[in-house]
Order: structure tokens, then C-alpha cells, then sequence
């Protein structure tokens, strides 16, 4: 654990104000729902939540299928990080920073089908250095909320993406969407 030297006091309500340089640096918007863990030294530890997270062995089992079955890449994320990738290639995504241009279209509930060479187009995760020929992505719904988003990938130049892979994704997005409601 690193030390900030950033010191607040408590108000009479039991708050606390997380100052705005911690904020910036760890992305935690106003809205955002934080995670409260203690330990056995008494320490309180905050950790951004993600209602995804507690699906990651599902998604990753349910990423895995996918991927076998299409032959694709295929990401599972939340609305900050692939939380689940499976296919050649999964080791570049996952556990990586989903670029704004995804968190955008995922936030206006943006299904996207597209080729690299189309402005439709979105790079992935935010240090994207490989490119993929097509990509469809759809955002994950729970109760009308956006907690994620689905997303399949290609390198194959022989394959040409289309609404089978679009269905695909929107598919598996309400698939996800619905087991986080129950």
C-alpha cells in the first residue's frame, strides 16, 4: 500500500471526502459505487464495484464458449475493464483499461458493428497496439442500467463480420444482463 499524505478528518455524518487527485487518478466518478473491505490491522480499503465482477468465472466460462464456438475473440467487460476475454489473443484485453471511445458508446447504449476501416470503429482498450479487422459490440443492461459491454474481434481477414456476430453479442448481453438481475 502506498502512502499519499493526504489527511481527512471524518464529519459528523461518518463521511469522508476521497480528495479529487485520488479521484481523477483511479477514475471514480460521482455515482460510482466503491466496495468497503477492513483487515485485521484496521484498515479500511475502498475498491471501485463492479456488479460484473461477481460474475467473472461465469463470464469467463461463458467468454470461453463463445470463443470456441465462433472462433473469435470475445471480451467481457464492466464500464472500466475487460473482466473476462477468451480466444488467441485474450492475454493483450484482459484485465485492461476499455478505452473511452467503448465506455461513450457503451453509455449511450451504442451497438456497433464495424471493420477497422470504418469510422465506426472503436479501439478496444485504451493502449490498444494491435488492430482487429471487425469488431461488434453490445452493451451489457441490468434493470436498465449499463454494467458492461460484450465484444467480439477478429484478425482473420477471411472473416467478415455481420448481424449473425452482432446477434451473437447482443445475445450475450442480455444473457449477462439477466443472470445480474437474479
Amino acid at each position: 500500500m502506498k502512502a499519499t499524505g493526504i489527511v481527512r478528518r471524518i464529519d459528523e455524518l461518518g463521511r469522508i471526502v476521497i480528495p479529487k487527485e485520488i479521484r481523477r487518478t483511479l477514475r471514480i466518478r460521482e455515482g460510482d459505487s466503491l466496495e468497503i473491505f477492513t483487515d485485521r490491522e484496521g484498515e479500511i480499503i475502498l475498491k471501485k464495484y463492479s456488479p460484473l465482477g461477481e460474475l467473472s468465472t461465469f463470464s469467463a466460462d461463458y467468454a470461453e464458449s463463445l470463443a470456441a464456438s465462433t472462433g473469435d475473440i470475445v471480451c467481457i467487460t464492466d464500464k472500466e475493464k475487460v473482466i473476462a476475454a477468451a480466444g488467441n489473443g485474450k492475454k493483450n484485453l484482459l484485465e485492461k483499461t476499455i478505452s473511452s471511445q467503448v465506455q461513450s458508446a457503451m453509455e449511450a447504449r451504442e451497438e456497433i458493428l464495424a471493420s477497422a476501416e470504418e469510422k465506426r470503429y472503436r479501439r478496444v482498450i485504451a493502449e490498444q497496439d494491435e488492430e482487429y479487422l471487425f469488431q461488434a459490440v453490445c452493451p451489457i443492461l441490468c434493470e436498465g442500467d449499463v454494467v458492461g459491454s460484450v465484444i467480439l474481434l477478429t484478425k482473420d481477414p477471411k472473416k467478415k463480420f455481420g448481424e449473425t456476430e452482432k446477434m451473437l453479442a447482443r445475445t450475450a448481453a442480455g444473457f449477462l444482463g439477466r443472470q445480474m438481475e437474479q
